[in-house]
């Protein structure tokens, strides 16, 4: 049991924390994958030597640090590959650490009930079209020829899901892995035709975007939208920014650009999705200089507010239009 997967139960938003809680991690560890915005992969094969302790004990030191430095609990799942590790999380509560047993019979009965949907890389496409076959646990899959499943879903696709249902983990924690990508998705209460609460959604979406994406020190080079309708399939549109940034006021001007190009007109739309993509460290941008004072006093506002959210949290400062 090498593998720990992490989910720190702070509050949506509130990734100001999440680099010092990846630093709990690191000081039992160097192979430390974060996942943002609250989950991060930890291989302890080394600290397992050097503490002279397995994984499952040295998790609830890591969930007592966490508590004792930040106040933040976390639900842990331990096992013997990143998959495996994954999915105990799934079935973990906050204090308490699933462990998929490191054994062949253990994981075989682990994994052998579990619906087919659960296996990390499966959409709901897949899973459709395997339920379909009467193939909807992982015990049937791992069971299945391998020349029918290759036949469903794909030839490549079927030898790795076979795999992957029989237990074979071949992924590995990749150290300072950091996410290409940052999503914020806004659902409405019921189908929404007002263009001015679609709006209030991407400022709100954009807001935690920019939060997001400056907590972790990234900025990014693509915005994408994504418009989901009652009825029909979702559209989708991709901007690139004249500059990789994670100035909000410039991601909320940039989709307000996207969302007006697609000419919506009474469209019934149930939630929008914005993607921050392209991420790159802020220290390598390169950010063009401006004699705009309304844009000077806008960043400087916006550092006192992420100092203000890092302290008392994702509620201290918001905008007035996103507050009623």
């Amino acid at each position: 049991m090498t593998i720990l997967c992490v989910r720190f139960q702070q509050a949506p938003m509130h990734e100001a924390a999440f680099p010092r809680l990846l630093g709990v991690l690191e000081e039992f560890t160097p192979v430390v994958q974060a996942l943002p915005p609250d989950r991060a992969l930890a291989d302890l094969r080394g600290a397992e030597r050097y503490f002279g302790r397995g994984a499952v004990e040295l998790a609830p030191l890591i969930r007592v640090r966490a508590l004792a430095l930040y106040g933040i609990d976390c639900a842990i799942g331990a096992g013997p590959g990143p998959m495996l590790a994954r999915m105990a999380l799934a079935q973990a509560e906050p204090g308490v650490t699933r462990v998929v047993p490191d054994d062949r019979d253990g994981v075989r009965e682990f994994l052998a009930p579990r619906p087919v949907g659960a296996l990390p890389g499966v959409g709901p496409g897949t899973a459709r079209t395997l339920c379909e076959y009467g193939l909807d646990t992982l015990g049937r899959v791992a069971a299945a020829p391998l020349s029918t499943l290759q036949r469903l879903v794909g030839a490549r696709t079927g030898r790795e899901l076979r795999e992957r249902a029989q237990g074979i983990d071949r992924g590995r924690v990749v150290p300072n892995g950091v996410a290409h990508s940052l999503a914020a998705e806004r659902p409405f209460p019921r189908d929404e035709l007002d263009p001015v609460r679609h709006r209030r959604a991407l400022l709100s979406a954009t807001e935690e975007l920019g939060a997001r994406l400056r907590a972790l020190e990234k900025v990014c080079r693509t915005l994408t939208l994504t418009v989901r309708y009652a009825d029909g399939p979702p559209t989708a549109r991709s901007r690139t920014l004249r500059e990789p940034t994670a100035h909000s006021s410039a991601l909320t001007a940039t989709a307000y650009r996207v969302y007006e190009g697609l000419g919506l007109q009474r469209a019934r739309v149930r939630a929008v999705a914005l993607r921050a993509e392209g991420l790159t460290s802020a220290e390598d941008a390169s950010y063009q200089l401006t004699f705009d004072p309304v844009d000077e006093k806008a960043r400087r506002l916006e550092e006192v507010a992420d100092r203000a959210r890092a302290r008392f949290g994702p509620g201290a400062v918001t905008r007035g239009t996103l507050a009623a």
